[in-house]
């Protein structure tokens, strides 16, 4: 027994550089991020073919997800620089798992079978403890057109499949909910969760101010000092036809533009800009929501695709909240134009020392290669840290 207690005693007194990487207690996570997966559309090239179904491409794109372990990290300062990668915990998917029933396009109901057949059924990842890899799903501007409807003809006019399917795995109800049953403003897409020490918030599409109604009482339920990071669909610079026509009877035409998707109505006209960049007044709210809570560290979006690790700061450049963007599959900005960009990211946290790094995978950089491998391309470490 003396001799047990000297071995543990000085085992716990090494440097953690000397520690065997087999002996060293995981306290850190890692998460791949991910959105806009757009089942039922085709990519217009992809690895020497044309025209590529959506379940063909994300396929390709898990075959790559499921090789990082084993993986060394870049030597890039990040969290866990050089070291090996020993499992995922988490796969976060920010939205437009199924693309908007536009004529030809499937429906909500065949694309939201095709993400599970393909994330559900193909992923083999497991946390370093050989725990399965557990699911973060929020909506898409997609996804809810698809269940409230949408100013050009669709076919059927709405299938909520995609939203159901989301808030039956999320918020795993009593009695799940049928496409009959569900109903947008009600059953929106919230939840959180506490994860060693930080609060995951997962929110439908925008913090709106219907949005944020939620989320002030999710907020209560956590310390001052618990760092916050927020996952959505849109980005902070939302979309003016993301809200609701602010004219009653509300309508959504092809005219106005707008598309009902957030509870809140525009305010800066009665006319959605094509651009979506007039939001100056809304993004203002956010910003003062923001401040009242400056335990919100960090902020993950997809909708408008690319990989870009930014500094939002708001209409009048006064907070400074890290922002992290990730591609898409199918509609990403760069990415569809040259496969050779596609990429998803890997989020890897330190809780004890509270910073994240967030890292580009490129998995596509060869296309014609058999078996291509991901190659890390740019990364970020911000700390997390509430002062």
């Amino acid at each position: 027994m003396i001799l047990l207690a000297s071995l543990i005693s000085s085992f716990l007194f090494l440097p953690p550089d000397s520690i065997p990487a087999e002996n060293k207690i995981n306290t850190n996570l890692e998460l791949i991020f991910t959105s806009d997966a757009h089942f039922g559309i085709s990519r217009k090239q992809f690895r020497g073919d044309t025209s590529v179904a959506s379940k063909k491409v994300n396929k390709a794109m898990i075959q790559a997800m499921n090789s990082l372990p084993g993986i060394t990290l870049p030597q890039d300062q990040g969290i866990g620089s050089g070291e090996t990668i020993q499992g995922i915990d988490y796969l976060v998917e920010t939205g437009d798992i199924a693309n908007r029933m536009e004529i030809p396009v499937q429906s909500a109901e065949k694309s939201w079978k095709e993400f599970l057949r393909e994330y559900y059924g193909k992923i083999k990842l497991k946390s370093p403890e050989s725990k399965p890899i557990q699911y973060f799903l929020v909506p898409g501007n997609h996804d809810i057109s698809n269940a409230i409807g949408f100013a050009k003809p669709m076919n059927p006019l709405t299938d909520p499949s995609s939203m159901v399917g989301i808030y039956n795995l999320m918020l795993k109800p009593r009695v799940p909910l049928t496409n009959a049953t569900y109903h947008y403003p009600e059953n929106k897409i919230n939840y959180s969760r506490n994860i060693k020490g930080i609060h995951f918030m997962f929110i439908t599409l925008w913090p709106d101010s219907a949005e944020r109604i939620w989320m002030e009482k999710d907020l209560d339920t956590v310390s001052k000092t618990t760092p916050v990071m927020i996952f959505t669909h849109d980005q902070p610079t939302v979309e003016s036809k993301h809200f609701t026509n602010p004219l009653p009877p509300h309508t959504m035409t092809r005219e106005n533009k707008f598309e009902n998707l957030l509870e809140e109505n525009y305010k800066e006209g009665n006319k959605a800009s094509s651009e979506g960049q007039e939001t100056n007044a809304e993004q203002r709210e956010f910003v003062r929501f923001v401040k009242l809570h400056p335990n919100i560290k960090a902020y993950f979006h997809g909708n408008n695709n690319w990989c870009e690790f930014y500094t939002y700061t708001g209409p009048d450049k006064d907070i400074n909240l890290p922002t992290f963007r990730v591609d898409s599959p199918m509609k990403g900005r760069y990415s569809s134009k040259d496969e050779k960009l596609l990429s998803f990211e890997l989020i890897s946290l330190d809780p004890l020392q509270q910073k994240l790094t967030v890292r580009e995978c490129l998995w596509n950089t060869e296309p014609m290669n058999p078996k291509p491998k991901i190659v890390f391309g740019q990364s970020r470490t911000v700390s997390i840290k509430v002062e």
